[in-house]
């Protein structure tokens, strides 16, 4: 798809992802490392797959000739330096005058205008800032970041949109722009519908565990991860046509299995409304869930909500991802060599096109310059 494409990669771990989606779609990403650069780690590992790295020192004259010399046949320059530092690529004025046809993609964390344009974050200060942190953890507990660093694939997977924007306008108008990508906004837009609620209602979304609210006139809470046989499952009592089939199929499953049904067993779900639900009453109907869900692996959950047409899923840790079926059957997992010979298995191009799933390959060094 963008084969014939240069991209310059300036970024540090949080631009990192832009270049690997550009790379993915066929584009030829250059990652401009400085000597000494520690590129060993799984995490650069990953995050560079199918970059061609060039080791170059921009602090010398030599490097900053040869830099020069990329930047005016490059399609693309993605960093991640703060505006106006030492660090940084290029100013605006150097962008028009190296190559009017460039399109310069900046992503910091907090954009390059604002109060906060200059300010330093990790992913933790992303994360709060941009308001997940705040819809993570316990009620009564403190917020809490989600696992592994988020924001860097978010604000990457948002700076390749944005470079592929720029790219359609550079089609019409022959004119390079410059993408300011900040990764608070990257996250707000991660949130789903939760800044709607302040947008429409004016309420804020408060964390609740493993529970859901907002769906209860009443205020109640439905649980949505369940404790199961190995493991925890997503699932939660639906209204609607979509919500009937699901809740009559579980019904229909727990009654097979011989599981205490208890209330469930005389409610019309043709007429089931959950916003009008007490929760005396939700607690009511989720005991036996709970109960039953104890009893049924992961896997199992899998397989006979897909049979009955539920809605509901497990929870997949990293080894349930890596033994997955269904990635595996769409040659989702890429057997590559590491730097030190032995195999490393990589997560594979993010789409199939035209029946071949888009190609990675190790990163490459290629001739140092300007050190």
């Amino acid at each position: 798809m963008l084969s014939g494409y240069l991209v310059l990669d300036c970024t540090d771990a949080l631009g990192w992802m832009s270049g690997r989606i550009l790379a993915e779609l066929g584009a030829d990403v250059l990652k401009i490392e400085a000597p000494g650069s520690d590129t060993g780690g799984a995490d650069w590992q990953a995050a560079n797959i199918n970059k061609r790295t060039l080791t170059l020192n921009l602090d010398t004259d030599a490097g900053r000739a040869e830099f020069v010399k990329l930047l005016a046949k490059a399609d693309f320059l993605l960093e991640t330096a703060t505006p106006g530092s030492a660090a940084a690529a290029i100013d605006e004025d150097c962008r028009k005058s190296a190559n009017a046809g460039l399109i310069h993609v900046a992503i910091t964390p907090f954009g390059r205008t604002g109060p906060c344009a200059g300010w330093l974050a990790g992913d933790l200060e992303i994360m709060a800032g941009g308001g997940a942190m705040t819809l993570a953890g316990e009620p009564d507990g403190m917020p809490v970041r989600i696992s592994v660093p988020q924001s860097r694939g978010w604000a990457g997977a948002m700076a390749a949109v944005g470079a592929l924007m720029a790219l359609n306008h550079r089609a019409e108008t022959g004119e390079g722009q410059l993408v300011d990508v900040s990764a608070q906004a990257s996250v707000v837009a991660a949130l789903a519908h939760a800044p709607a609620f302040w947008d429409i209602e004016r309420t804020l979304p408060k964390r609740a565990g493993a529970f859901m609210t907002g769906r209860s006139i009443h205020g109640a809470s439905y649980r949505v991860f369940w404790p199961c046989k190995d493991g925890y499952l997503n699932f939660i009592l639906y209204g609607g046509v979509a919500g009937r089939r699901t809740n009559e199929g579980l019904v229909s499953w727990m009654r097979e299995a011989g599981a205490d049904l208890g209330v469930l067993a005389d409610i019309d779900w043709a007429t089931f409304d959950p916003t009008q639900a007490t929760q005396e009453e939700v607690d009511t109907f989720e005991a036996p869930i709970s109960k039953f869900f104890l009893t049924v692996t992961k896997r199992e959950f899998l397989n006979g909500a897909f049979a009955r047409e539920m809605l509901g899923y497990p929870v997949s840790t990293v080894e349930d991802i890596s033994t997955d079926p269904q990635l595996e059957a769409r040659g989702f997992w890429q057997d590559l060599p590491g730097p030190d010979g032995k195999v490393q298995r990589h997560c594979g191009g993010f789409a199939i096109v035209d029946g071949e799933r888009l190609k990675v390959r190790r990163p490459s060094q290629i001739e140092k310059g300007g050190a």
